[in-house]
């Protein structure tokens, strides 16, 4: 009897095998994971009550550790759906009101610019801020205790981009303000609240806000760098931006937090908050709910999270209990090591969904390119001004003029575009560019130094010496 039952339970586990795709995936894996350049990645396929997970690489480029489905990773923003779960909770309990604005729960919003946006506002991206303000803090990031209630104070004096509720705009300012709600109505700070009110009812041993963990080995981050990767390890100990994208998980532990979302159960909230967290928030939201990007025309849910050095992507089809998890240690480039099409290729293998590929993008390669040699040319422009000091001399009249002082304008116009408004294209600073892709945003100071320098160095052999006669 006992052997019968061994059989059959080793059948069942076959069967319940076979309904997930993993030869599919394996097999676009071993092509798709070296061409990405990442040095290591685990990914996990949720259907129904049946997991499978599996990784690849080391937890760090050149390194032994192999990396496993225990392995941590930061995964960035999809922290922000467990914010998400946390404001459900208290509002399930009374504490919260989705619809109350802010300055009835933060005093330092009262009288401020954004004392009327709402916490539902918060949670689907249309409460105002801006990418870019959102964005400010990874430039700011410094150790400390926590200073966050700090910086949600100061996030009340901003201006807002837009009129609360009426556009959609991505800003991670919304889930640092979020966090600073669940510490003022849980009378927790928010690390303690959900490591104790999700994670640990959860079972999810190997997540944590933690960077060290006594349980698993973490992944080492890796930045992109000179059209390869090099590592990247954090330990600043900023805990601003924690409730926006700090949470360190596993894929192991990835996978019961999705299967948790689609049970269709009561247990860490009720499956009317799950249900309605995964639903258009509004009209001026109609592809986020609350904490989740939304493709309704497919009924999928899911977030990527981006962090220097590891990035992320969370994949929901609930209608058929079936979900995706993937951990790359390493962020992508610009054009060049992107892991979009590993990402994205796993999910929609695991979960049956059309998916064509990337477009092999031309334009950021091309950009990415002609920024690493801008400061080559500027320096081999002021080798060429030297060289012809006699012809920039000889010079006269108002073309002549024009000649020598239109270089220093244009290389100012340049150095704007490129401290300033390139960047805010990104969707922040050049020290968030600095942060994410060094080589890039390192490249972009130096062009804006060294052309500055070549106008200058230009102008002044004009002026500086005599020409040489006839």
């Amino acid at each position: 009897m006992r052997y019968f039952l061994v059989l059959a339970a080793a059948f069942l586990a076959g069967t319940l095998q076979a309904n997930i795709p993993t030869s599919s995936i394996e097999e676009f894996i071993g092509t798709e994971w070296p061409a990405s350049g990442a040095p290591g990645m685990a990914y996990a396929v949720v259907d129904g009550d049946n997991v499978h997970a599996d990784a690849r690489g080391a937890t760090l480029a050149g390194g032994e550790v192999a990396i496993t489905p225990d392995t941590r990773f930061l995964i960035g923003s999809v922290t922000k759906s467990f914010t998400a779960i946390a404001i459900m909770q208290l509002v399930e309990e009374g504490r919260l009101d989705l619809d109350a604005q802010l300055h009835e729960y933060i005093d330092e919003f009262k009288g401020q610019p954004a004392e009327a946006i709402t916490l539902r506002q918060l949670l689907n991206h249309t409460s105002g801020l801006s990418t870019v303000q959102g964005n400010a803090r990874h430039a700011q990031s410094t150790p400390g205790e926590d200073d966050l209630a700090d910086h949600v104070a100061r996030i009340g004096q901003w201006e807002l981009a837009h009129e609360p509720g009426t556009v959609w705009e991505y800003s991670n300012a919304n889930y640092h303000v979020l966090g600073r709600i669940i510490e003022i109505a849980s009378d927790e700070d928010y690390i303690t609240y959900v490591e104790t009110r999700i994670l640990a009812p959860l079972g999810m041993e190997n997540s944590s806000f933690s960077q060290s963990s006594s349980g698993a080995d973490t992944a080492i981050g890796h930045r992109p760098w000179l059209l390869g990767n090099r590592p990247f390890r954090d330990t600043s100990g900023d805990r601003v931006g924690v409730p926006a994208g700090g949470l360190f998980s596993s894929v192991n532990d990835m996978s019961i937090y999705l299967a948790m979302m689609m049970n269709g159960k009561d247990d860490i909230i009720t499956a009317e908050s799950k249900a309605q967290m995964l639903q258009p928030a509004n009209a001026a939201s109609p592809f986020y709910g609350l904490g989740w990007f939304l493709d309704v025309e497919q009924g999928s849910a899911s977030h990527g999270g981006l962090v220097p050095g590891t990035q992320s992507l969370a994949t929901l089809l609930p209608s058929e209990r079936k979900g995706a998890i993937v951990l790359v240690n390493a962020n992508g480039g610009i054009g060049f090591n992107e892991n979009i099409e590993l990402r994205n290729g796993i999910s929609a293998r695991a979960l049956g969904l059309e998916y064509t590929g990337e477009v092999t993008p031309i334009g950021p390669r091309s950009a990415y390119l002609l920024v690493m040699l801008l400061p080559l040319f500027f320096v081999a422009s002021i080798g060429w001004a030297w060289w012809k000091r006699e012809a920039i001399r000889a010079k006269s009249g108002l073309g002549g003029m024009f000649s020598k002082w239109f270089p220093v304008l244009a290389m100012a116009g340049l150095a704007g575009m490129l401290i300033w408004i390139i960047p805010a294209m990104f969707g922040g600073s050049i020290d968030t560019l600095l942060l994410f892709q060094p080589d890039f945003g390192q490249a972009m100071v130096a062009s804006a130094i060294l052309g500055q320098a070549w106008a200058v160095f230009r102008l002044a052999v004009a002026y500086t010496g005599k020409p040489k006669a006839g």
